[in-house]
């Protein structure tokens, strides 16, 4: 029974981490662009909008990191109730194709908090330069969706 089931635990463990990691990693970015969001609306409360904009952009590695741990719970079972009995061999690949999204989200969420902390100072001194500062952080979003899309086909080339 627990050879069995060794498997399905690894392949959970997959997606414990990557909803886990990519949803610290975004706490950690909109908690950055936060503190410095909130200096500059005591300031100018009219610039809560162009701060809140960019504060909820390093968030979505979470929902990448919780979209994968959702894929993976379906996949397997977990979701519907029909629990698959997985190798080890499965379950190691399930495990690993957790981690580009688990990784890349907890680490590029931060980077991105970090460069929309910068940009919130950008739109303090400049508000018309909005537009700049949405970029600068989206820049580093396109690692998080490259990662997202080698997790989900990863998983998605699986065999059960």
């Amino acid at each position: 029974m627990f050879e069995s089931m060794t498997g399905i635990v690894l392949a959970l463990l997959g997606a414990a981490l990557a909803v886990g990691l990519a949803g610290i990693g975004s706490a950690i970015g909109v908690g950055l662009v936060g503190q410095s969001a909130s200096g500059v609306v005591s300031e100018d409360p009219d610039k809560f909008g162009q701060t809140l904009l960019l504060q909820a952009l390093p968030g979505t590695q979470g929902i990448y990191g919780l979209l994968t741990g959702f894929l993976i719970m379906q996949r397997t079972g977990v979701v519907g109730g029909n629990l698959l009995e997985l190798t080890m061999e499965q379950g190691w690949a399930v495990f690993m194709a957790a981690m580009p999204v688990a990784i890349v989200g907890l680490l590029s969420a931060i980077a991105q908090g970090r460069a929309a902390a910068a940009g919130v100072g950008l739109i303090a001194k400049r508000p018309e330069e909005l537009g700049k500062a949405i970029i600068f952080a989206v820049m580093v979003e396109t690692y998080a969706v490259l990662a997202l899309l080698a997790s989900i086909l990863l998983l998605f080339g699986i065999t059960f």
